[in-house]
């Protein structure tokens, strides 16, 4: 008995979860980087490379065909991948983007360092393995091309690192209706970036992808360190950019994009988001706390928290008081999200939200019902008194 509660004990708990997703991460890493870094050897099968070379400059027989072949391998290995263990442990497989993932919030301090540790001996163990099996030249590691400065290389590594780590902000991070299949986003935006880095830089836009073949091979380069900062650079500017149109709302610069159905819900989901941006600057200029407003999945808003008048929640502020009635709290919902008033001076319905201020006072929000009438609709911004009239 002790022992199957034990083991129930630790299948709920978080170390087994931090766990489980370290060794999703380890294995997708090494399956990842190994099935990359095959593709390029077999690219490289018929050059004069020595085992220590690289996979950048003409030393190794370059051509354009060797060039699609590793971009290729690179990037439909990392979509396959990620597609496997994005449930697992995300399938993030790179420092640079674990970086980006924990100044975001979405993952913990301490899972990212499992997760760091994770990839760099994924990246080790497919070194090893591609050492061990293949009797061509490994040529798998980063180095600058020659004729290539090193601020330049700096660059171009933060560069791609950026447009893939705001690629998979947007596509995996943010939820949408399209979450499911971001991994062929995320593979396709290693694909283009390989396409331009591998003969510059080795394309590597990955600490663990460069340091796994140095160690293996035991060969280090005094510029190792740009493979390092680049893409660490890189995921710097991504989260900047991503903060910057999240504090932005972006969601209100193009509404309607994760439409579940016909165009023409588009208008009044883009109203309803705009309505619901209104009614926090409202609250937030009476001095309300109204908690934080996130993205749900399927790209509506969503709030939680507690505010003094009452309950926030799934974007509905809930009044203790709705004007000399009873909490609004217990009535059914309507079809525009807000909920029926069991009683009170300000109205039947409650339409998106109410904030009422005695008989027929005013109201804070788009949708007011006085009288025991039902609510109008006044322009975006505006209150309807009683009698139907817009209040600016």
């Amino acid at each position: 008995m002790s022992n199957h509660l034990g083991w129930a004990l630790f299948l709920n708990s978080g170390i087994k979860n931090h766990l489980v997703a370290t060794l999703g991460e380890l294995i997708g890493t090494t399956m990842f980087l190994f099935f990359a870094f095959a593709g390029t050897v077999v690219a490289n099968i018929n050059s004069p490379a020595g085992e220590k070379l690289t996979t950048t400059g003409l030393t190794t027989g370059w051509n354009v065909n060797k060039l699609l072949f590793v971009a290729f391998s690179f990037g439909f290995s990392l979509m396959v991948n990620v597609w496997i263990f994005f449930r697992i442990s995300g399938g993030l497989f790179n420092p640079a983007v674990t970086l980006a993932l924990l100044l975001t919030g979405a993952i913990g301090f301490v899972r990212a360092l499992f997760l760091f540790l994770a990839q760099i001996l994924g990246s080790i163990a497919a070194s090893g393995l591609i050492v061990g099996l293949f009797p061509a030249a490994a040529n798998v590691r980063t180095t600058l091309s020659q004729g290539l400065s090193i601020p330049k290389g700096l660059f171009i590594e933060a560069f791609l690192t950026a447009e893939l780590v705001f690629t998979i902000l947007m596509l995996a991070k943010e939820k949408h209706k399209a979450t499911f299949i971001a991994p062929v986003g995320i593979g396709l935006a290693l694909f283009i970036a390989e396409l331009v880095g591998v003969y510059w830089t080795g394309g590597s836009l990955n600490p663990a992808r460069s340091l796994g073949p140095s160690i293996v091979t035991w060969t280090w380069d005094r510029n190792h360190w740009i493979y390092w900062l680049g893409p660490a650079l890189g995921s710097l500017v991504a989260v900047a950019f991503y903060a910057l149109i999240k504090a932005l709302e972006y969601e209100l610069a193009n509404p309607g994009q994760d439409s579940d159905s016909a165009a023409a819900l588009d208008r009044e989901r883009a109203v309803r988001m705009r309505q619901e941006v209104v009614r926090r600057r409202v609250m937030g200029a009476m001095g309300y706390d109204v908690g934080e407003m996130r993205s749900g999945g399927s790209g509506e808003f969503e709030r939680l928290g507690r505010c003094e008048m009452g309950l926030v929640k799934d974007g509905v502020l809930y009044a203790r008081d709705g004007g000399g009635g009873r909490d609004s709290l217990g009535g059914r919902r309507d079809s525009l999200g807000g909920r029926e008033a069991a009683s009170g001076v300000g109205g039947e319905k409650a339409g998106a939200y109410v904030a009422g201020h005695g008989r027929g006072g005013s109201r804070s929000g788009v949708y007011t019902a006085g009288g025991g009438s039902a609510p109008h609709v006044g322009p975006l911004g505006t209150a309807i008194r009683d009698s139907g009239e817009s209040v600016r």
